[in-house]
């Protein structure tokens, strides 16, 4: 199982970022996905969750209304659309197969001005 995130970088306040996960060594469209959150000196939080085939979604209430979670399981990517960002959102965001044990190396967001 390998994950590898991508498309984090430094953002203004209430900017807009898109990250995406590329999936492989796995089945992916026959799994359940999340995106995580870890920022500095605190405890790795889940942010969003979708279900194998995309058609159910799950968000942390800090990000409801802000984040898209989405999935293409033709091209085995996953997506976080991140809108009106703030800098509380500012961490390192993984992807993961719940399933799995596997992390990827995360890709960090930085939110200020």
């Amino acid at each position: 199982v390998q994950l590898v995130e991508s498309g984090g970088g430094l953002v203004q306040p209430g900017g807009s970022l898109r990250l995406a996960c590329a999936a492989s060594g796995f089945t992916f469209s026959w799994y359940a996905m999340r995106w995580y959150r870890q920022a500095p000196g605190k405890e790795r939080e889940l942010v969003a969750a979708i279900t194998s085939a995309g058609g159910s979604t799950n968000y942390a209430d800090s990000v409801k209304g802000r984040f898209t979670i989405s999935r293409d399981n033709a091209k085995n990517m996953m997506y976080l659309q991140m809108n009106s960002l703030k800098p509380e959102d500012t961490a390192v965001y993984y992807c993961k197969a719940p399933s799995f044990g596997s992390w990827g190396q995360g890709t960090q967001v930085t939110v200020s001005s």
